[in-house]
């Protein structure tokens, strides 16, 4: 094995984890073929001995035809490193990419549940980050989805996500699968520009590191690093407020306390509350609707909200109730 610069980082994502990595010992794969999970495979598979792991691999089927020979081949590279091979197929499954993300998880914790993996890892990578940084920066993402693609997530009580190449690029991974001669698939849908992801990969990024930044992956994925660390700190400090201004039964909120907040944690405390008793997350809006109800006079209320409900100004508080009969 000739050791580089990704088994380093690799090694180094490891130590800082350690307990997490030595406590569970069996780790499944995700591949899909492409040169981001071949890469991490083989990173992997190199440390294998090292930090004695029992290794897995997982592919999802989409069951899309230009999926067409795909699981075969992943197969035979599982076999080729004496590995056992798990696959999830999907059946009518719409060819979008939210639904395709969101069953592939789902497949993914079936498997490792399944067969008693508690650690599922894919090939993520910084590139992947600032395309999600940008991609739901144009649908209105708060800072909360600003921060999304996190190291480390739970899938089920029982299995946890863990993205150990969020500081290697995309650049990096297709240069070592080159200079370890590994088989990388190269999925027609990557290229398809009706994907919005894949405008962002294949026009957008290009253009802003053309005309104005060289570097522009790594200082958002180092943008998303940061915000991950004050949404934690926000979330903290929101959810003991609110806990501080909810009353017992949970239908109001001490308005004159929230009053003296900044308006970041009154925005997240009305949130919290609203996602109490509506079935659907809140949008801004909404949130903004109640958050203008903290300074106002008494009896005045919000419009509608979804499932038939207003929040309404009582006194000292705001309160919740349904118009329902």
């Amino acid at each position: 094995m000739a050791w580089t610069v990704l088994h380093s980082k690799l090694q180094q994502f490891f130590k800082r984890r350690s307990s997490l990595s030595r406590q569970t010992g069996r780790i499944l794969v995700a591949v899909s073929g492409g040169q981001d999970s071949l890469c991490l495979l083989q990173l992997l598979k190199d440390l294998q001995q090292q930090w004695q792991w029992e290794l897995g691999v997982a592919h999802c089927d989409h069951g899309w035809s230009t999926d067409q020979g795909i699981a075969d081949h992943v197969a035979k590279i599982a076999a080729g490193y004496e590995l056992p091979y798990f696959q999830k197929n999907a059946t009518d499954l719409p060819e979008t990419e939210a639904a395709a993300r969101i069953w592939r998880y789902q497949a993914l914790t079936a498997i490792a549940e399944e067969q008693h993996f508690p650690l599922v890892m894919t090939g993520h990578t910084q590139t992947d980050r600032a395309e999600t940084l940008l991609f739901n920066l144009f649908r209105g993402s708060g800072s909360d989805g600003l921060q999304a693609m996190g190291w480390e997530r739970p899938l089920s009580p029982a299995v946890t996500l863990l993205r150990p190449l969020l500081d290697i690029s995309r650049q990096q991974t297709g240069d070592f699968c080159r200079q370890q001669a590994l088989p990388i698939w190269e999925d027609a849908l990557n290229q398809k520009l009706d994907y919005r992801r894949n405008r962002i990969r294949h026009e957008l990024i290009p253009y802003l590191q053309q005309q104005f930044n060289p570097q522009v992956e790594t200082n958002l994925a180092q943008t998303v690093a940061i915000i991950t660390a004050e949404v934690e700190y926000l979330d903290h400090l929101s959810c003991t407020l609110y806990q501080q201004v909810l009353s017992l039964d949970g239908d109001r909120l001490d308005r004159i306390t929230l009053q003296t907040q900044p308006l970041a944690l009154q925005r997240r405390v009305i949130r919290l509350f609203l996602q109490s008793f509506q079935r659907h997350a809140p949008n801004f809006d909404q949130i903004e609707a109640v958050v203008a109800l903290i300074p106002a006079p008494n009896r005045a209320q919000s419009s509608t909200l979804p499932g038939q409900w207003v929040v309404r100004v009582e006194g000292n508080f705001l309160c919740r109730h349904s118009l329902k009969p």
